[in-house]
């Protein structure tokens, strides 16, 4: 296990009221692993049912136990047996963690259309914000000034948000000693954990509009650049602990561009280009609430609305905010590199463990299926009195998986067969381009390049693309014709460019139009706007 891996086995941490097991369906069909090269009882319950009973040697000092691995009715579950002295109980907060996903959704339209203008009622004296703030530039190498934006947004978070803040105290409680100890590995301000909140909502399956992903919100592309792994079956975008060394390296990147913190933010969620425009368009001002009126809308709310969020968090008590508490700070888990494909369900059947707190420990996994590739590793993680029981039947589950995967009912064999069923073979034909068949098949740009393994948006007349449509589609039928006007929100036709606008803010703003749209409509070839400019939003030519 890497210096990383056992860092978080330490890290999962939250033993505090343990989820209501799930009733889980079976497979009536299902039956046992045959024997291991070792002796096979059969064993006859009261129903009469007749189940085999795969024994093997464990070796354990100068003992051998005898573990099985059975199902005492073809109706009920399998019951692995674990070493007494091996095993540890506890419970993971699960339920906390699964009903918090929809969280993110709440945190990316408050970030996107955060008010600094408002003013919000709140027990909260100006003098006792500035000295608090005052407090908190003092310890963190982020410039924390006091300015009446940033006051409207903590305002606006301890009334409006507030409940959402409370439930962010509570989830925090699960990823932040991850977050801090890689950042105090690459000497990166430990604050930076408040970011995944403004990003994510520290939801590691968090998917933003554009495709942006994982707690740490990666785009594909920068996802691949920072060496994540991303393909049909993993995407460690997802992953906390690929993601949080991902972010930590990104963000020491921009940090030795602008050496500040705040800037380094801003590169973060716009990209270095948005960042070094708004420092000449300020004549080369460098503090950002002085380039701030020359950033993108969205980056102008990203760094108060992550400034507010470390307000929040470090004076939770003085505004009365309340979580639920760890009994104990850590939730051990542990993690084995699996041999064998593997899917979540035959883990949740072999082990006892409900489905979704599998899902939640191993987010990377986008098809509930650990692939197996020789020379890659893929890791399992499970709470540790559960990982115990796994290795110790390791070879026994495997054989039965092995069985499974080879009948005709292989849950993977139907993944295939259900993919291959909806996929259509897409002809490229004169003016195409791939914005306009993504919206035409529902999907994503990044999803046809991934799919077609393209590396560029360029597309030649005649080219085959695999593309897989949002909703079930037949190759023989053949697709609509996207319509020549695009509906656009409020019936808009154009849109007046002003300050800190670019082709994705505009394209962001109105449903079915995209960046290649807009290139299209208005014969644009790079990225600039002028400011005053008004673009066409739909192909109004007819």
């Amino acid at each position: 296990m890497n210096k990383i891996a056992y860092n978080f086995s330490c890290f999962l941490g939250l033993a505090l009221v343990p989820m209501l097991a799930l009733a889980q369906q079976k497979d009536p069909t299902l039956k046992a692993v045959d024997s291991l090269n070792s002796n096979t009882t059969v064993v006859n319950d009261s129903l009469n049912n007749v189940v085999p009973i795969t024994q093997i040697d464990i070796v354990q000092g100068s003992a051998t136990e005898k573990l099985t691995l059975f199902k005492p009715t073809e109706s009920s579950s399998y019951d692995l047996q674990d070493h007494e002295l091996a095993a540890k109980f506890d419970s993971l907060w699960m339920k906390e963690l699964v009903d918090a996903a929809p969280l993110f959704k709440e945190m990316y339209e408050e970030v996107m259309e955060l008010d600094t203008v408002s003013t919000f009622v709140l027990d909260l004296p100006t003098d006792t914000l500035k000295m608090r703030l005052a407090k908190l530039n003092a310890k963190t190498p982020f410039n924390v000034e006091y300015n009446t934006s940033l006051e409207s947004v903590i305002r606006s978070f301890l009334t409006r948000k507030r409940g959402l803040m409370e439930r962010m105290l509570t989830i925090s409680q699960f990823y932040f000693p991850l977050f801090e100890q890689e950042f105090d590995n690459k000497n990166i301000p430990l604050e930076m954990k408040y970011l995944s909140i403004v990003e994510s909502a520290l939801n590691p399956k968090a998917r933003s509009r554009v495709g942006a992903t994982g707690l740490w919100q990666f785009m594909y592309g920068t996802g691949k650049e920072m060496k994540l792994n991303i393909n049909s079956y993993v995407d460690e975008r997802s992953d906390p602990i690929k993601s949080t060394a991902a972010a930590a390296n990104y963000l020491n990147r921009l940090h030795r561009i602008y050496d500040d913190w705040d800037l380094a933010l801003a590169a973060y969620n716009s990209g270095p280009g948005n960042v070094n425009k708004a420092i000449r368009r300020s004549g080369g001002q460098r503090n950002y609430w002085n380039i701030r009126k020359n950033l993108p809308r969205e980056t102008a709310g990203y760094v108060p609305a992550f400034q507010a969020t470390m307000y929040i968090f470090e004076y939770a008590e003085e505004h009365g905010l309340k979580s639920k508490k760890a009994d104990r700070a850590y939730f051990e888990t542990d993690t084995i590199h699996v041999k064998g494909l593997i899917t979540f369900d035959q883990i949740s059947e072999m082990t006892g463990i409900n489905k979704e707190e599998i899902k939640v420990l191993n987010p990377s996994y986008k098809l509930d299926v650990i692939p197996f590739v020789e020379g890659k590793i893929h890791a399992l993680r499970l709470p540790v009195h559960k990982m115990g029981k796994f290795v110790a039947n390791e070879e026994a589950i495997y054989a039965h998986v092995e069985k499974e995967l080879a009948s005709k009912e292989s849950p993977i064999a139907e993944i295939t067969k259900q993919a291959d069923k909806n996929s259509i073979q897409y002809r490229v034909r004169d003016g195409d381009f791939l914005g306009k068949i993504a919206e035409r098949y529902g999907v994503r740009v990044s999803q046809i390049k991934q799919w077609n393994g393209l590396r560029s948006n360029n597309l030649r007349i005649g080219q085959r693309l695999t593309i897989y449509p949002k909703h079930n589609s037949s190759s023989s039928v053949k697709p609509k014709e996207t319509p020549t006007r695009t509906a656009v929100a409020s019936n808009s036709k154009t849109h007046e460019v002003r300050s800190g606008d670019s082709l994705w803010t505009i394209s962001r703003k109105y449903p079915g139009v995209t960046i290649e749209n807009l290139r299209k409509w208005n014969g644009i070839s790079g990225n600039n706007l002028k400011l005053g400019t008004k673009l066409k939003l739909c192909d109004c030519s007819s």
